[in-house]
Formats: C-alpha cells, structure tokens, sequence
C-alpha cells in the first residue's frame, strides 16, 4: 500500500503520458490498415505506400534525439503539445491525399515528428522522473501497457469506417480520436514541474546533450543493445504494416488484420507488465536477447505454415506478449546505465537505431513483395536476424559491464 500511496500525488503525470501513448501508438499501429484501399485509390503500388512509412520511422528515429533535446531544454509540455499538433495534421493531410506527396506528408513526415515529441521514448521518460528508482521498473510496464491499448480500439473503428464508407473515412476517423492526445500531452507535461532526482548515473555529470551522447556512443554494451534494437524495430513494423496485406493476400477476410492488430495490442497489456515487473528482478539485457529469440521463432512458425484464422490470432496473441515488453526494459536499461537528466535524448539514439529498422522492415517488406509475389525472402531474412541479434544481447546481458566513463570533455 506504501508503494501505490506514494504515486498517488504523481497519478496525474502517469496517468496524462499513458493515455498519450495510448491514443498515438494505436493510431500510428493501425495506419497498415490503409495500405490495400489507399494503393488501389491513389493508383499506386505497395512500395510506395510503405516508403512513406519507412520515411516516418526513419523521421521519427531521426528527430527522437533532438526532441529528448529539446525537452531538458524547453519542458516536455511544449514539445509534446508540437507532437500532438503534428499528428492531427498528419492524419488528416493523409486522409486527403491525391498521391504519393500527400502519403509521404501525411503518414511520413508529419507523424514522424509527432511520434519522435509523444512517442514511447518521451511517454517512458514522463514516467520516469516522477517516481523513485525501486518502483520505475513497474510503472514503466504499466505505462508500456497503455499504449498497448490503443490498437485495440483504434484498429476496429478503422476497419469498419473503412469497409462501410471508404478508406479516407476511417482515416479521418482517426483524426477524431487523434485531438484527444492534446490534453493528454497538457496533463503529462505537469512533469516539468517535478525536481529531477540524482541516480548516479555518468552522464547525469555530462554539462551538454553532447557530452551525454559521447558518453552513450562509447558503451559498449549500449552499443549492442542499440544493434538489437535496430532488428526489434525491423520485425516489427513489418509486422504492422504488412500483416494486414499478407492476411488479404492469403485470401483471408480482411477483418481479420484489425483483429489481429487488435489482439496484439490486448496481449501487448500483459508482456509489458511482465517484462516491467520481471526487469526490476533480473537483468533487463538478458530479458531482452530472450524477448528477441522467443519473438523470431513465433515468427518462424507463423510465416513457415499455412495461415487459418486460428492460428492468426494464436500468433498475434504471442507476439502481442513479446512486443511492447520490449520498451521497459530499454528504458529501464538506459536509465540504470545514464540516469535521469538526460534519459529521453539517450534513449532517442538508441530508438534512432530502432527507426532504422523500421524503416527497413516496411519499405524491405513491401519491395520484396513487389519483386517476388510474396513475404516469404521477407520473413524469412527477419527471423535469422532477429535470432542473431537475440543471441548476441543475451550474452551480452548476462555480463557486469564496468560502469561507462566519463570523457575528459564532459568534467
């Protein structure tokens, strides 16, 4: 009971960056929604339409850094109340696109920049800072889980707008559900008037975001966690973007795709509380390489037999588990390895490695298809990296690193 009367005075915050997460990342995980319709509308091709996304994750990794930035500059209010702007924005220039310029716009730029401001990097150092180091563990997971919520709303609004009226009308549906991340973003920004508490960590000393990134970038054990990272956002967002094509292309009914998205997001609910809680026992590295290896088998099975409704949503229930629990743990990672001060940046050039991947994993996806006529080359390269890059995550998690050093720069 100590520890939840504790949060009680921080509910508020906790409770602003969760719904946050939730609205934008259901939304943005639901756009592969859209892919078929807006292909056939617009007179383009799959490729084309995931480039956007590519161009949105490659967006989002990129400006990540700077936005982490920018909030120990200027508040995380301002830069999360830009982020939810710029979503609306995008969702609605999507929604009215007459070709590709309005796609890479709409689902490229625009929510790039506004995940990169209220995206899980800046919702997870919301959370961080208001709570003391033995609870951050949890309320990482629990706010984690929130923005698994999402999907589950979201995805079956828009498929049912989409299939009754027209993709454009599910799109702008979501613009709907979109203008209530402005005062989830206001609420959550109450956190800059919280004092930043001192862990220890080495770069809490560094005087400038860029002693602080010298400091990440000669980690070795950041280093490789970065490298996995690179393929966790590879598999999945293949998976959110071409799920709901390869369900299609499979000749299932496309319902199916938002029921598969949507009970990912309901199992994502409890992987995140599981990995939160389990990171605050054990090593959060070696966590993570097992998440890794465990996520690329179910990939394996899944992509490697004959897909039936069934077994859809047994998949989706599995990588639900072993999707968002991913986001504790890093965030956990690089606040036990950094600190506080300037945990959001750090974290952005760790998720600039994600994006990376990301955009990999939607633009490789689809050209791929493109090219052969099915995900089979698509998948198959996604399993044997994920399984490598869980290996190596994994012996490295299980070591005790020395502490990073402090650049001589940076004293």
């Amino acid at each position: 009971m100590s520890s939840i009367a504790t949060l009680r005075p921080v509910a508020p915050i906790l409770i602003g960056a969760a719904m946050m997460l939730t609205l934008i990342m259901g939304l943005r995980q639901s756009i592969g929604l859209f892919v078929q319709p807006a292909v056939k509308d617009l007179a383009i091709t799959v490729a084309d339409f995931t480039l956007a996304i590519a161009i949105q994750n490659l967006a989002w990794g990129a400006l990540q850094p700077f936005a982490g930035a920018w909030a120990a500059r200027w508040g995380f209010r301002t830069v999360m109340m830009v982020g939810s702007v710029a979503f609306v924005l995008g969702m609605a220039v999507l929604g009215s696109a007459s070709g590709m310029g309005g796609v890479v716009v709409g689902a490229g730029l625009l929510i790039g920049l506004a995940l990169a401001c209220c995206g899980s990097g800046m919702a997870n150092a919301v959370a961080s800072r208001p709570v003391s180091a033995a609870m951050r563990s949890n309320v990482l997971g629990l706010v984690s889980s929130a923005g698994s919520l999402g999907a589950m709303i979201s995805a079956p609004i828009g498929q049912s707008l989409s299939s009754a009226f027209g993709w454009r009308t599910g799109v702008l549906g979501f613009v709907v559900i979109a203008l209530l991340i402005l005062p989830c973003a206001w609420l959550a920004g109450r956190v800059d008037k919280v004092p930043l508490p001192k862990v220890g960590g080495a770069a809490e000393r560094a005087g400038t975001a860029r002693d602080a990134a010298r400091i990440a970038l000669r980690y070795r054990p950041f280093l490789i966690m970065m490298g996995a990272y690179c393929v966790c956002g590879l598999q999945l967002v293949f998976l959110t973007t071409h799920l709901p094509s390869y369900i299609a292309f499979c000749g299932m009914d496309p319902m199916l795709g938002a029921q598969a998205l949507g009970v990912i997001g309901a199992f994502n609910i409890a992987g995140s509380l599981f990995f939160g809680w389990a990171g605050g026992r054990w090593s959060k590295g070696a966590l993570l390489g097992g998440l890794y290896i465990s996520r690329s088998l179910v990939l394996a099975w899944y992509f490697g037999t004959a897909p039936t409704p069934a077994n859809t949503l047994v998949f989706a229930a599995l990588m639900g588990f072993l999707w968002l629990g991913v986001s504790p743990l890093v965030s956990g990672l690089v606040a036990d390895m950094f600190g506080l001060r300037w945990q959001a940046m750090i974290q952005g050039l760790a998720f600039t490695s994600h994006q990376i991947g990301s955009a990999l994993g939607a633009f490789g996806g689809g050209w791929l298809f493109d090219a052969f006529g099915n995900y089979q080359l698509a998948w198959q390269i996604g399993v044997a990296m994920g399984i490598t890059a869980g290996v190596v995550q994994l012996v490295s998690g299980l070591g005790r690193p020395p502490p990073p050093a402090i650049p001589a720069a940076a004293g």
